[in-house]
């Protein structure tokens, strides 16, 4: 069944609003403003840069990629179209595990707001694995109960958090003036600009994470466009809509962050719960707003997890549409219509690695190390969607326009800058080489397994195929015959005799036994007969007509000695012995 037919059947939840506010919640990453802010001053210049490099190129090529393909699955259909199945099957594969070990941090990010809540005073609790691993099980079984729920629910969750986000931006935003007005800021200028130092491996290494790592995600909500009421024209404009106002919030939100924190103390963990606290905290009464304001962070976070979590399970569901995973994952809840398996398969698999991130590793590099690895997931997939306009859609017959190329060219080199330095920390590690290795080793190894599992997967569809396309034959063979069959490798019988013109497979099992068990076990000298089973494909078969030898069922094929050759090699599968018949000698 054709991928809109299929899209058909899902409920049309997702108007303009809905994706401008689920685009904000995804793609405003909260810790970003914290890693901008450790550049100092020169954060406005890589913001800019970041936008023309990386922001407006991406979002061209997902507004033309979405009128060109706008089908359930988004990127993975893209990549499908534009390459072919194996290319699409990895960039599935990798927005999932990027889902997956993005999700993974729940657990860090929740504690460590739970710090700022509570007091410092809580750390102990806060900072210890048991409890950050508690924390992972209780959020992470949330998602997954509302995922099981569906869109119908979730879409209000994430339209809640895209609000709640606008909400703490402004009050972030806010905060260093009300500061200044009070007294306790002596100066606010929230666009002192500096020259980066351009030859700085930090500040490329911070450019590629504030352009791909903080502006990649507008083509996350195309992964439900058979959910969307006019797909073609709803997710381009809501890219137009949503594009500028978080650029804005970018740009404002760390210049809050470095007007209220030095860059050397700045929490690149939960940098806005860190900024509302201590920009809270001078203003008297309006301290009792940060516990508050922190709280909806809180809930922010689990909101984006939410969207992230539900776009993962989609990919699996229509890469098993396309027999690419097991179609396990395609089942859905017989009341919720949601993909139940591959819901409780993510989950067991985020928990899994969220608590696994936790051994042997500070907590902050613990985050640094699970935000990394899933970055460079999320990277291969784009930089698969900029190669498409460059040099995919040859298939489709389409000739992007010149401008497209150069944007997807531009969005393409600075996604594999992002990759290129993502094994470099911006935080101080016990160490530089392991913490390398082990984002290296995770994504070779990963990518390695889905290559692994896409093989598996088309060699069962490819035998599967074949066997439709074959036919059930049986034979009767003696001990002489079955060992020179043996010999093969049961993968073929020995060339006929002299004497023996006719080779003589049969259509039936009740045949075959007769024979093996009233001929070759009474009349052979070992008094032993043995009955195949094996497949052959039906296109060589109709060269050859049934005989019928006595009764009905005595039907055979008579299949001449010099094409005996050419038969094995039609054999489809093994050849099988699914009978034995012994006569005992008598003297």
């Amino acid at each position: 069944m054709r991928v809109e037919a299929r899209s058909a059947g899902f409920k049309k939840e997702l108007g303009l609003s809905d994706l401008v506010l689920t685009q904000i919640l995804f793609i405003v990453g909260l810790p970003w403003v914290g890693v901008a802010a450790k550049q100092g001053p020169s954060h406005v210049v890589l913001w800019l840069g970041a936008i023309v490099l990386f922001y407006i190129p991406s979002a061209a090529v997902v507004i033309y990629l979405n009128r060109s393909m706008p089908l359930e699955g988004g990127v993975y259909q893209w990549a499908k179209l534009g390459f072919n199945d194996l290319v699409g099957f990895l960039v599935a594969w990798n927005l999932w595990l990027m889902a997956i070990l993005n999700t993974s941090e729940i657990g860090l990010q929740v504690t460590q707001y739970l710090t700022y809540i509570i007091g410092p005073g809580s750390e102990w609790l806060t900072s210890n694995p048991v409890f950050i691993g508690l924390a992972n099980l209780v959020v992470i079984s949330a998602l997954v109960f509302v995922t099981v729920i569906g869109l119908g629910v979730g879409k209000w969750v994430h339209k809640a958090g895209g609000i709640l986000m606008l909400l703490v931006f402004a009050a972030i935003i806010i905060l260093p003036l009300l500061n200044f007005a009070k007294g306790t800021l002596a100066e606010y200028h929230p666009l002192r600009t500096e020259m980066p130092v351009l030859t700085s491996i930090m500040t490329l290494n911070l450019l590629g994470k504030m352009g791909f790592g903080a502006l990649g995600g507008f083509e996350y909500v195309a992964i439900h466009a058979g959910e969307c009421r006019d797909p073609v024209r709803t997710i381009g404009r809501s890219v137009a809509i949503a594009a500028p106002v978080i650029a804005l919030m970018f740009i404002l939100g760390t210049s809050s962050v470095l007007a209220l924190v030095s860059p050397d103390k700045i929490d690149l963990i939960a940098p806005v719960p860190q900024v509302l606290s201590v920009g809270f905290g001078p203003l008297g009464l309006a301290a009792a707003i940060a516990p508050l304001a922190i709280i909806a962070l809180l809930m922010i976070r689990l909101a984006q997890s939410s969207v992230m979590f539900g776009g993962a399970t989609r990919l699996p569901m229509v890469a098993g549409w396309d027999n690419l995973l097991p179609a396990w994952f395609t089942k859905l809840h017989a009341k919720h219509r949601t993909p139940v398996n591959s819901i409780l398969f993510i989950g067991a698999a985020t928990l899994f690695l969220g608590i696994v991130g936790l051994i042997g590793v500070g907590k902050q590099e613990a985050f640094q190390l699970l935000w990394n690895a899933s970055g460079v997931f999320y990277a291969l997939a784009y930089l698969v969607m900029f190669a498409i306009p460059l040099v995919g859609l040859g298939l489709t017959g389409q000739r992007p326009p010149l401008w497209l190329r150069l944007a997807a060219l531009c969005g393409f080199l600075m996604t594999l800058l992002y990759v290129g330095l993502s094994v470099v920390p911006i935080v101080k590690v016990e160490s530089r080489s392991a913490f390398a290795l082990k984002i290296g080793g995770l994504v070779i190894v990963t990518n390695l397994i889905g290559l692994m599992v896409y093989l598996a997967r088309r060699w069962k569809a490819n035998s599967r195929s074949q066997m439709n396309s074959s036919i059930v034959l049986f034979r009767p063979v003696g001990q002489a015959e079955l060992d020179l069959i043996k010999a093969s490798g049961f993968a073929a019988f020995p060339p006929r005799l002299p004497e023996q013109p006719i080779f003589y497979p049969v259509l039936n099992e009740a045949y075959a036994t007769q024979i093996a068990r009233d001929w070759n076990a009474k009349y052979n000298p070992d008094r032993v007969g043995y009955v195949t089973r094996f497949r052959v494909n039906q296109e060589l078969l109709k060269r050859y007509e049934i005989q019928t030898v006595g009764g009905a069922q005595h039907q055979e094929y008579w299949i001449p000695a010099e094409d005996l050759e050419e038969f094995n090699r039609n054999i489809v599968g093994p050849i099988d012995v699914v009978g034995v018949f012994r006569e005992e000698k008598t003297d």
